[in-house]
């Protein structure tokens, strides 16, 4: 009582009981108990909320790996989806592993970290090297971009259209096809989106599908095409694609190739469709800059 005292830690009432002081920074809080219901599910007008189906609120990845894991510590998710879990253990310090089937998951990931901590993956090494990550299983080349298209087609169109920013069309749905594969988007006016329609093929191709394009493009009024093509355009399917014409944008006062082609070669060649002030395919993560990380991956 005396030391207490001597420390200003004790107040008297009005009646001469004296009671301890308590501040806030000194108290430990309420244990967390095992029912959460402070925590919401997200909603449509959430930030963070990024529209994948079964992604989790960011605070509940972060007060699991905080409850059961150390800065340091490697943070294992064998179903990472968009990567909640994964963006989580970037932002408190914690090393990291992500596993999931489909590269539409991957890419969405991808877009998350670069957008959240400005850090990409390393190509051509599973080992990271500094903030950089490793992704490990997706083609770094032609005869990998093959062995893809081989296995599963529809990864290789979701795997294709990741290398140009695409959002795939209906997402994870593999229905009828309907000569859409993907689309990107672009500024056209005053408060008016351009809308590019993608096509994504693996083998077997032929000016048909140029032309196919063309019909699509105009059935649902969008302003480009873009053919992504495993196997080199014949001659044809150029002079098809050169023929669609231009499209002069609004915003930009240029004109655009109606329909462009590009190889996966030319895709890994650094090459990428000509387009007036593209706009993000997904909603873009909120920044968020960890503090000073160690070696992730």
């Amino acid at each position: 009582m005396e030391r207490l005292d001597k420390e200003g830690k004790i107040f008297y009432t009005k009646k001469g009981i004296p009671r301890l002081k308590r501040y806030i920074d000194e108290s430990k809080g309420i244990l967390c108990q095992d029912l959460w219901i402070d925590l919401e599910a997200l909603r449509s007008w959430h930030i963070e909320r990024l529209g994948y189906p079964t992604q989790k609120p960011l605070a509940l990845l972060e007060r699991i790996i905080t409850a059961s894991s150390n800065e340091g510590d490697i943070v294992l998710d064998p179903f990472c989806g968009c990567g909640t879990t994964v963006t989580a253990a970037q932002k408190l310090n914690r090393q990291w592993i992500g596993i999931d089937i489909t590269h539409l998951a991957i890419n969405l990931i991808k877009l998350r970290l670069k957008d959240m901590f400005s850090i990409e993956p390393k190509r051509g090494s599973a080992i990271p090297v500094g903030k950089d990550y490793a992704v490990i299983g997706e083609p770094e080349d032609l005869a990998g971009a093959k062995e893809l298209a081989s296995q599963n087609r529809y990864q290789f169109q979701w795997w294709a259209l990741s290398l140009i920013a695409a959002r795939p069309y209906g997402d994870k749905k593999k229905g009828k096809d309907s000569g859409i594969d993907g689309y990107v988007y672009f500024v056209e006016g005053k408060n008016i989106v351009g809308k590019g329609i993608v096509s994504v093929k693996s083998s077997h191709v032929s000016v048909k599908d140029i032309r196919d394009l063309g019909h699509v493009i105009e059935r649902d009024n969008a302003k480009v095409g873009i053919f992504i093509t495993l196997e080199q355009p014949t001659r044809d399917m150029k002079t098809e694609a050169v023929s669609a014409g231009y499209y002069k944008s609004p915003a930009t006062n240029r004109d655009y190739p109606r329909i462009q082609i590009f190889t996966i070669e030319d895709l890994f060649n650094g090459q990428q469709p000509q387009l007036p002030l593209s706009i993000d395919s997904y909603k873009k993560a909120e920044y968020s800059k960890p503090d000073d990380s160690e070696l992730d991956f």
